[in-house]
């Protein structure tokens, strides 16, 4: 499954929030990948605002492409709030790209 994951994550880091340049990965929104012993991907995710301009395409996107990743029969994300994210989630790599270190 590592391998399985590890492409996922490949492919998070290609999914960029149109407003900030750095990918959703990078960014924290992911925060959870399971992957089910049948390949269905099941991601849990949240957005930089509730009212993100991209909350309803930004999902799909998601989808989308990490269901064309070997391996994966399907993907579905789930949108969650809980906890909220804020900027402490970004990775250093982020952060740094960002300007916040």
């Amino acid at each position: 499954m590592n391998e399985l994951e590890d492409r996922i994550v490949e492919m998070l880091k290609t999914i960029y929030d149109p407003e900030i340049p750095v990918d959703i990965f990078e960014l924290g929104l992911i925060y959870e990948v399971k992957i089910e012993s049948d390949h269905h991907v099941f991601i849990d995710m949240t957005l930089t605002s509730p009212n993100c301009p991209v909350a309803e395409s930004l999902p799909k996107e998601v989808e989308d492409k990490v269901a064309t990743v070997e391996g994966v029969q399907s993907a579905k994300v789930n949108i969650v709030f809980d906890p909220p994210w804020d900027k402490d989630m970004m990775s250093e790599e982020a952060k740094l790209e960002l300007g916040f270190l």
